[in-house]
């Protein structure tokens, strides 16, 4: 007797459809199609994650870029993104300090040694003042004296005369987060906008810089929100995604919020995966707390290709050499720097 398979689950509609209109045709899902997907029960999360990871590899490829952040000016700043133990605002143990330019140099030689690609200069600032870029501009210039590796900074909002000159200091790749979605923003941030993001973000994409631009998970979002933040991260074209996962920090407006399930962290990185096929999507902050090991391992296999290796800004991560040998382990090669320039 012949059986017929009737398939009427909304759940394998939109991994049916993801499969052709991503997979095979490359285009991204958009944003209520990015929702279905992050409604998916915990029952169709293998599936999902396999798509994610065929539609990584038919237009990303294995390679996995590594990269490490130094923060240069840590503390004291005078915005209050509630997630953010660097917010002068708050009562966090976290304190103002300057990083000075030999431990600058040292910082990237170790980030190369992992085979490291990328080095990112980060600053807790609402945007770099005078002081801020002659510390930059003689960062670079020392790292490029003796460590061959890409520089990207992450210095806040600029002006188009800064923007100019990390151009000129040949700076890669430009980190600014929306954070969240539109509608969410004021919620997490209320001393400046979302807008005044989006257009710092504009400046350094018309100065030829790589757009580095993504956002934390798990801020009291809904759903919907989490899918128009992917809608609008896919509408800016960025050329890297971080995926950061709230960790919540003593102090902060969010620091009694829980951390995201791990399920929900994984459909995530999924999600943000079919929206964006041909981005650089790195795993970031949180996903010790949020995903574990064994997350990190599913994560890999499951749309993310890249990692920032060793510690975050205010946070420890994990060992750089375990992140290594797990992409060892995956059998995914690590991006090679003259395939980056």
């Amino acid at each position: 007797m012949a059986h017929s398979l009737i398939v009427t689950t909304t759940e394998t509609d939109i991994l049916t459809t993801a499969r052709t209109q991503v997979l095979e045709n490359g285009a991204g899902l958009d944003e209520a199609q990015v929702l279905e997907v992050l409604r998916l029960p915990d029952s169709e999360l293998d599936a999902l994650l396999e798509l994610a990871h065929e539609v990584r590899m038919r237009w990303c490829g294995p390679e996995v870029e590594v990269e490490g952040i130094i923060s240069l000016k840590t503390g004291g700043c005078p915005e209050d993104c509630h997630f953010c133990s660097q917010s002068g605002l708050f009562e966090s143990p976290v304190r103002s300090a300057w990083l000075d330019v030999p431990s600058l140099v040292e910082a990237a030689k170790q980030t190369a040694k992992t085979g490291a690609t990328e080095f990112c200069i980060v600053a807790a600032v609402r945007g770099p003042d005078a002081r801020l870029m002659a510390q930059v501009a003689a960062g670079i210039a020392a790292i490029k004296d003796e460590v061959d590796i890409n520089i990207a900074c992450s210095l806040g909002m600029l002006t188009q005369e800064q923007v100019d000159q990390l151009a000129a200091m040949g700076v890669h790749r430009y980190n600014h987060n929306l954070e969240t979605a539109k509608s969410h923003f004021t919620n997490v941030v209320t001393t400046h906008t979302w807008e005044e993001r989006w257009e710092t973000l504009r400046l350094v994409r018309e100065a030829g810089m790589e757009v580095c631009c993504g956002g934390i998970v798990g801020m009291g979002e809904s759903l919907e929100q989490r899918a128009e933040f992917a809608a609008q991260l896919a509408s800016l074209t960025p050329d890297e995604v971080p995926l950061n996962f709230l960790n919540p920090r003593p102090g902060t407006p969010f620091g009694d919020l829980e951390p995201m399930a791990g399920p929900d962290a994984l459909r995530t990185v999924a999600a943000f995966r079919l929206a964006m096929p041909r981005t650089v999507l790195r795993f970031a902050g949180g996903r010790e707390i949020t995903l574990g090991d064994l997350g990190a391992r599913r994560g890999m296999l499951g749309g993310i290709n890249a990692v920032i290796v060793g510690n975050y800004l205010t946070t420890l991560g994990r060992p750089a050499e375990s992140d290594i040998d797990l992409l060892g382990e995956l059998q995914m090669p690590i991006k090679a720097l003259n395939d980056t320039l």
